[in-house]
């Protein structure tokens, strides 16, 4: 089956249903959502997003607190422009119909504070951001006719052709076909890839999917060693990616051993409010010290009605396994929870291939650094799903229109009776990633995931070329392929920085650089993008 649009949009997240809406007025644009339409990871962001709102905020603070976060691998170019266009972003929100929680006095917006940041500068919609998010954004994206939606359908790979994205073959779940998409644009707004972790606060589809068709693609990927593990999520073997967040620390919440001594203050003079990664470490560090399975976050000493008020959802979620944050210490591990690296695009999300336009988690913009700032995710969808739009508006009456491509063949190959081999490599994936690429490194680590990745890869790639492909081996291809690019630049960095630690090299190198990976098939020419550097 062949279908033809003008603006091609894989992932329906904050990025990719602004883009959407951004684009509407001129094309006609069709949507792929792997799940339904608001399951993405913006629906489970908890926090917020940053943007300077206060009087006694500054852009310049902001900017400050960013690049600190970042350990010195921030662009400050692509920081300024993402901080700068941060009002607007957020104006946009409210005037596309966004309930952000105000201040029962004064009727303004409530800002709280995160880690890492120097002033209250996080707006939010009680501890549900991502939910009012995509919610709101979504009810918009319905109500448009030139907008198209696909659910529970997946992609396959990029239609490349004389170095251009054609657009891309996409997997129906339900009918278990392949489609071919032709499309003028193409943009990947797929989210990350911490479902290479056995654990993770992200949903079952962040298998890492835009970073992987990219890579086959010829585009060149940054910093994929950086990810990010949130601190606190809650320990219960049946609470599936219950985020803890970062705000009830914020709001005064405290990190506690089992015997109930606080320990955060020896690690960061911030204590609880130091930079995620910092933390994330100081609870790995005492857990292993300890030899406890979990460690405690405590806000109960606050009034009842103000954590019920301020943390709903939180309550609610803790409630269903036993936990009164109002009375009890909540339970909490770390978790794999954001990829800082990604495809490297310009400023408005142009990638080293022409028509091809990456937003939001899956790409490399330069404003994360070594470690992203808290809240800043949010904002980043948001100005590069503008920025990328702004740039297709532009472009595309000059970029040739949708024609022709081949069509899926899956005549050579056969239904698979044994697909008892991608539950197990699944398995096995995840849990040699988290003990060998996780929160703390060595070199003998790295070499271990490595030698496995190989054979993992291999065994993956024979799978593919024989049967018939289904949801399972599509996103399981995705993280081995994620995964050794993880690997790869991890082995590449012999330093510790930001959320990168290794033990064979303790300390940060004089020598302040992001680390590339080149593909084979690159897509070298002239449109290459530039940093703005």
């Amino acid at each position: 089956m062949l279908l033809k649009t003008d603006v091609l949009i894989i992932g329906s997240g904050a990025a990719g249903l602004t883009a959407a809406l951004e684009l509407a007025d001129r094309f006609n644009v069709l949507i792929i959502s792997k799940e339904t339409l608001v399951d993405s990871s913006t629906w489970y962001a908890q926090g917020g997003i940053a943007a300077v709102l206060a009087k006694e905020d500054s852009t310049e603070s902001h900017i400050k607190d960013t690049l600190i976060a970042g350990d010195g691998l921030c662009d400050e170019k692509a920081v300024r422009f993402c901080i700068e266009n941060g009002k607007s972003a957020i104006d946009w929100l409210v005037s596309s119909g966004v309930n952000f929680t105000k201040n029962d006095e004064t009727k303004d917006f409530h800002l709280t504070q995160e880690g890492g940041h120097s002033h209250r500068r996080i707006i939010h919609a009680a501890d549900a951001t991502g939910r009012e998010v995509s919610n709101s954004l979504a009810a918009q994206v319905l109500k448009n006719k030139k907008i198209k939606i696909l659910e529970n359908h997946l992609e396959v790979g990029l239609i490349i052709s004389e170095n251009k994205c054609r657009g891309a073959y996409v997997f129906n779940k339900s009918e278990e076909k392949v489609l071919t998409i032709s499309a003028g644009a193409s943009i990947l707004a797929t989210g990350g890839a911490s479902k290479v972790y056995l654990y993770t606060s992200n949903p079952d589809g962040a298998s890492g999917d835009g970073f992987a068709l990219a890579w086959r693609a010829g585009c060149i990927l940054s910093n994929m060693e950086f990810n990010q593990f949130h601190p606190t999520c809650l320990f219960n073997a049946d609470a599936k990616s219950s985020l803890i967040t970062e705000a009830i620390r914020g709001e005064g919440g405290i990190l506690l051993l089992p015997n109930g001594e606080r320990f955060m203050n020896k690690f960061h003079k911030d204590g609880e409010l130091a930079p995620r990664d910092v933390v994330a470490r100081a609870i790995d560090h005492e857990m292993k010290r300890i030899g406890c399975d979990c460690l405690y976050l405590d806000i109960s000493h606050r009034e009842s009605s103000f954590i019920k008020e301020s943390f709903p959802n939180v309550y609610e979620e803790c409630l269903k396994y036993g936990v009164d944050i109002t009375k009890d210490k909540i339970p909490v591990v770390p978790a794999a929870h954001y990829t800082c690296g990604g495809v490297i695009v310009s400023k408005d999300g142009q990638t080293d291939l022409s028509n091809l336009y990456v937003i939001g988690e899956s790409s490399f913009t330069g404003l994360h650094g070594a470690n992203r700032m808290a809240s800043n995710s949010l904002l980043e969808c948001l100005v590069y799903a503008e920025s990328s739009a702004s740039s297709i508006n532009y472009r595309l009456p000059e970029i040739s229109l949708p024609f022709e491509i081949p069509q899926w063949d899956e005549s050579r190959v056969i239904h698979s009776d044994e697909n008892v081999v991608i539950s197990h490599n699944w398995d096995e994936l995840r849990r040699f990633m988290w003990d060998y690429v996780g929160i703390v490194r060595t070199k003998k680590r790295l070499l271990r995931a490595a030698n496995r990745i190989e054979l993992l890869q291999n065994e993956i790639q024979e799978f593919y070329k024989n049967f018939n492909v289904s949801k399972d081996l599509l996103e399981l291809r995705n993280l081995v392929t994620v995964s050794k690019l993880i690997i790869k630049s991890a082995q590449q960095r012999r330093e510790s920085r930001g959320l990168h630690y290794t033990l064979d090299f303790p300390e940060k190198s004089n020598v302040v650089k992001d680390t590339i990976l080149v593909p084979v098939n690159f897509a070298d020419q002239k449109v290459i993008i530039t940093k703005d550097k």
